[in-house]
């Protein structure tokens, strides 16, 4: 009797630690995202800046800032970049509590153009991650951007566009510490959001983002300036 009853706490334990997350709550994602090549040189930096609320806000979900150093081979077709993140994540609800993620990424950035209006760019990126309370862990993310001009065929001053993209998550290691253990498949971002060029350095993004990881799944709206100075 006393292991049925075992079982049954353990259960009720388990499952609510997945209902903790409201999935049919909508939450919100504020980003600044910048980049600057700098005069004469292959070299450059990139980086953004996010505030995710689990709600609109006033539930905060994760602050991130994450900056690197890009390199631009000649005549490759490709972007390189290194750089460093740091995560601070909280809780859904109430609860105040938060615990934090330092990070250092590789990733290739590949554009490409299909037809005259398909602006596709590929993201291949590696993370070594330091999460606290867990051992050190790997992650393997790919991502597939697309952005389709309305009234112009490139994202010149004025265009109004729409963008597309999905990102796969792959967890490197399985366990992390303590008997603990992740699933491979870690989470997917799915995104479908509209673009205006306002000038050759600033843009906007509004967008509708839906992120399925291995417990849960919820809607989120993405609100982005994206800066090139």
């Amino acid at each position: 009797m006393r292991k049925l009853v075992f079982i049954f706490l353990v259960f009720i334990m388990h499952n609510s630690g997945y209902s903790q997350v409201d999935e049919n709550q909508t939450g919100a994602w504020y980003m600044y995202f910048f980049n600057h090549q700098f005069k004469d040189s292959q070299w450059g930096i990139q980086g953004d800046f996010q505030y995710r609320d689990w709600q609109f806000l006033g539930d905060k979900e994760q602050l991130l800032l994450r900056s690197g150093i890009t390199y631009k081979p000649k005549n490759a077709g490709v972007l390189f970049t290194a750089g460093f993140a740091n995560i601070t994540s909280g809780q859904f609800g109430d609860s105040d509590d938060t615990s934090n993620e330092n990070r250092i990424y590789q990733e290739a950035l590949i554009p490409q153009k299909i037809g005259s209006r398909f602006l596709i760019t590929h993201r291949f990126r590696y993370e070594q991650r330091f999460v606290e309370g867990q051992d050190f862990r790997t992650r393997y993310r790919y991502n597939l951007f697309i952005n389709v001009p309305f009234n112009n065929k490139d994202l010149s001053p004025k265009t109004i566009y729409g963008a597309f993209y999905n990102e796969l998550f792959i967890n490197g290691e399985r366990n992390i510490g303590n008997n603990r253990n992740v699933e491979l498949f870690d989470r997917n971002r799915t995104y479908l959001g509209l673009g205006y060029v306002l000038n050759t350095k600033i843009r906007f993004q509004l967008g509708w983002m839906s992120q399925t990881t291995d417990n849960w799944s919820k809607p989120q709206l993405q609100f982005s300036l994206h800066h090139n100075f």
